[in-house]
């Protein structure tokens, strides 16, 4: 009866494999997760607008002039309303679906540009920036979300990238046309973006997920379909996610007091800390001061020139993440990001430091520039990215969208925390001590990785919520043990 029961699961098991690797990578996935990274795209454009748009705001000729308060408020806007763009996000995902929530920011996105395009006095900026700023944190909830539920765990790191790889190809698309175009035609030309991805995001089902949670479940198995290729077996998958949607059911839907329970406490806890050391690492901070930082490092650079480099960096990074994340796993890239970090920041405070303290330093003046490069291609293959994607893996069903919500509001909050104070962190510890506590802080974050954060290389999304909440981790872990003879490799005479 037991040698029954375990060649009757390993058959099973092999099947499921099989169709799974003829599946994955396939035209109709690529297309999913590819049309809900063209928002990426237009994120990056309008995080990025800024940066260009505010020196052109001031030229002759402009209808606008900015003080330096009014441009610190236009610049900050955007992580605000993203704070609560974030915290509304999660109640939409769960309400209308994750589909139409991603949808549902194109319309404004180009409201946004076309009001700052034409706006005759600050105010209208600032509204404009508003609405961007909402939108930025409705879509960095809603895509790691649906990218999570749509795309197989085989290449979920690679494809789970894909939101990173065209958002900083936005950043550049608006460092490069900044040099060229003035505030308004950058407006105009950020309005433009949207239109792609409104067009395709037709062509594309709501997940699975979404579908089951609402008792859809003939339009759950249609649009799963759709995802793994019309000839793939789905009948294993869908009966997976059928069981966990049902499990969930049989329990109170959580608050946000019940998300540190004891149950979902950990995944939560996990999604904001990586949040919280990708932001403390001071990334955005870094950026949005580069030409300060390279004047004072005694950089005669164009300061057009400069954001061109960090965008040129900042994508091209992207690529060697993508390249390898599916490969060694995101905790190799964490481990790999945070020392990185570690190292550049401390090399970047011992330069100003030295220079501060009136050594001559004019032969290690390309030591800035390194280092600020290195710094920017650790992030990149690290925590730029990953923390991201890991929200909308390591995150249990139940609570996704509520836990989501909440992760993504704190990220918004510490980067408009450590952008609005790095001015005064420079006046108070100096250049040198600045740098130094951020490259702490990566330290910090590496020791948080080692511990605390587990691998989801490979595994479904099923699989690690048992691993992290321990529901039906029993039961489970006494099939896999029985269902391992299935993953031994077979003896040349059993071919």
């Amino acid at each position: 009866m037991v040698l029954l029961r375990t060649d009757t699961h390993r058959h099973i098991r092999v099947v499921r494999q099989e169709n799974q690797a003829k599946s994955k990578l396939n035209a109709s996935q690529i297309l999913a997760s590819l049309t809900v990274s063209l928002c990426s795209m237009v994120v990056g454009f309008a995080s990025a607008y800024t940066s260009p748009a505010l020196p052109s705001m001031n030229r002759p000729g402009s209808p606008l002039t900015v003080t330096e308060e009014e441009g610190s408020w236009i610049g900050s806007l955007m992580p605000l309303a993203a704070l609560i763009g974030g915290m509304a996000g999660g109640p939409l995902i769960e309400s209308i679906g994750r589909k139409t929530t991603i949808l549902a920011t194109g319309i404004p996105f180009i409201i946004s540009f076309i009001l700052i395009a034409m706006a005759v006095n600050v105010q209208m900026v600032m509204a404009g920036r508003a609405i961007a700023g909402f939108c930025v944190g409705v879509a960095s909830l809603g895509l790691p979300v649906y990218l999570g539920e749509t795309v197989q765990p085989q290449v979920r790191g690679t494809l789970g990238l894909l939101p990173t790889t065209l958002g900083n190809s936005g950043i550049l698309l608006c460092f490069i046309a900044g040099k060229y175009l003035n505030w308004q035609m950058l407006a105009i030309l950020g309005a433009c973006i949207p239109i792609p991805f409104l067009v395709c995001m037709f062509l594309i089902p709501e997940t699975p997920q979404w579908y089951i949670s609402r008792n859809k479940s003939k339009k759950a198995k249609k649009a799963l379909q759709w995802l793994r290729g019309k000839d793939a077996d789905v009948t294993q998958e869908f009966s997976e996610i059928e069981k966990a949607n049902h499990m969930g059911k049989n329990e109170e839907m959580p608050g946000y007091l019940s998300l540190f329970s004891k149950m979902y406490s950990k995944p939560l806890l996990i999604s904001m800390g990586l949040m919280l050391f990708q932001q403390l690492s001071g990334i955005n901070a870094v950026i949005f001061y580069t030409v300060k930082i390279f004047k004072e490092a005694g950089s005669t650079i164009d300061e057009n020139l400069c954001t061109i480099i960090v965008g040129i960096v900042n994508f091209l990074s992207t690529f060697i993440a993508t390249g390898l994340i599916d490969k060694l796993g995101r905790k190799i890239l964490l481990y790999a990001s945070s020392a990185t970090m570690a190292v550049t920041l401390i090399t970047l405070g011992t330069f100003f430091n030295y220079k501060n303290s009136g050594y001559d330093v004019s032969q290690y003046g390309w030591l800035p520039l390194a280092s600020f490069v290195f710094f920017i291609i650790g992030f990149a293959i690290g925590f730029g990215p990953i923390p991201w994607l890991m929200m909308g893996e390591i995150l249990p069903a139940k609570i996704r969208g509520t836990a989501a919500s909440l992760a993504t509001a704190f990220n918004w909050a510490c980067t408009f925390v450590v952008t609005k104070t790095f001015a005064d962190l420079l006046r108070v510890f100096g250049t040198d001590g600045t740098f130094w506590m951020f490259g702490g802080i990566c330290l910090m974050g590496l020791v948080f990785i080692i511990f605390c954060v587990p691998e989801t290389q490979g595994k479904s999304l099923e699989d690690i919520e048992r691993n992290l909440t321990g529901v039906g981790k029993g039961p489970v872990r006494q099939v896999r043990r029985m269902s391992s003879i299935a993953h031994l490799k077979p003896l040349p005479m059993a071919i």
